[in-house]
C-alpha cells in the first residue's frame, strides 16, 4: 500500500527562494508541492483550494501578512498545519504566529535537510518547537495575559501538561510518568478538547498562561 505524499503550500514573497524550496519539496520522496503563493491573501486562498497538509509561510508577506494569513487559515475545520519561516529572531512575531494556529517555527537559513524534517514533523501531527526558545519567546509575553484556568482538567492531566510545557518529548513524559505511549496518547487528547488546542504547540502556550512554567 503506498503512503500517500504530504502536500506543501508554499507562501513566499521571494521567488529565488519559493522556486527553491519547491525544488525541494518535489525532490522528496514523501512530499509534493501543492501550490506557491507570493502574499498572504492568494496562500489564504489556495489553502482554501488546494487543502494542502502543511503550509510553510513567511511572516513577512504582502497583502495580508503571514500572522493573519496564517489566522485565517487554521480558522477553518481540519485545517492544514502551519510552519512558520522567519528571518529575523523577533519573538514578538513567532509568538504570534503561535498564537494564531502555527505548529511550529524555523528560520529562513535552515539547512535543506533539516526543512524537510520540520515539514514532516509538522505534518505528522508534531510541534516544531525548540524548548529553550519557546521559553524565552512565551515567558516575555504571557506576563502580560490574566493567569489561565485549568477548568475540568484532572490532576494527571495536569502532570502531563506540566510535562510537555517544559518541552519534554513523548519519551520523557513516559518515563517521568511510568505511562504507556496509549496512555499518553489519551491524555493529550483529552487536554487538546478541553482546552480547545489545536496541537501540542498550543497545549505549550495553554501551560504557560497557566502559569506551569513559573519557577
Amino acid at each position: 500500500m503506498t503512503t500517500a505524499a504530504v502536500r506543501v503550500l508554499l507562501a513566499d514573497d521571494e521567488p529565488l527562494f519559493r522556486g527553491t524550496v519547491s525544488r525541494l519539496v518535489d525532490a522528496t520522496p514523501g512530499l509534493a508541492v501543492a501550490g506557491e503563493a507570493g502574499t498572504g491573501r492568494a496562500a489564504v486562498a489556495l489553502a482554501a483550494a488546494r487543502r494542502p497538509d502543511v503550509v510553510v509561510m513567511d511572516v513577512r508577506m504582502p497583502d495580508l501578512d503571514g500572522i493573519a494569513a496564517t489566522a485565517r487559515i487554521t480558522a477553518v475545520a481540519d485545517p492544514p498545519r502551519v510552519l512558520v519561516l522567519t528571518a529575523f529572531d523577533l519573538d514578538d512575531h513567532v509568538y504570534r504566529a503561535l498564537r494564531a494556529g502555527a505548529s511550529g517555527f524555523v528560520f529562513k537559513d535552515i539547512t535543506p535537510p533539516r526543512l524537510v524534517n520540520a515539514i514532516r514533523t509538522v505534518a505528522a501531527g508534531e510541534s516544531l518547537l525548540a524548548p529553550s526558545v519557546t521559553r524565552r519567546l512565551i515567558a516575555g509575553h504571557v506576563p502580560r495575559l490574566p493567569r489561565r484556568r485549568l477548568d475540568g482538567v484532572t490532576p494527571r492531566e495536569h502532570e502531563v501538561l506540566a510535562l510537555v510545557t517544559r518541552g519534554l518529548s513523548n519519551d520523557e513524559i513516559e518515563a517521568t510518568l511510568h505511562i504507556s505511549r496509549g496512555t499518553l496518547k489519551t491524555h493529550i487528547g483529552s487536554l487538546l478538547a478541553k482546552l480547545a488546542a489545536r496541537d501540542r504547540a498550543q497545549l505549550v502556550i495553554a501551560g504557560y498562561e497557566a502559569g506551569l512554567a513559573d519557577p
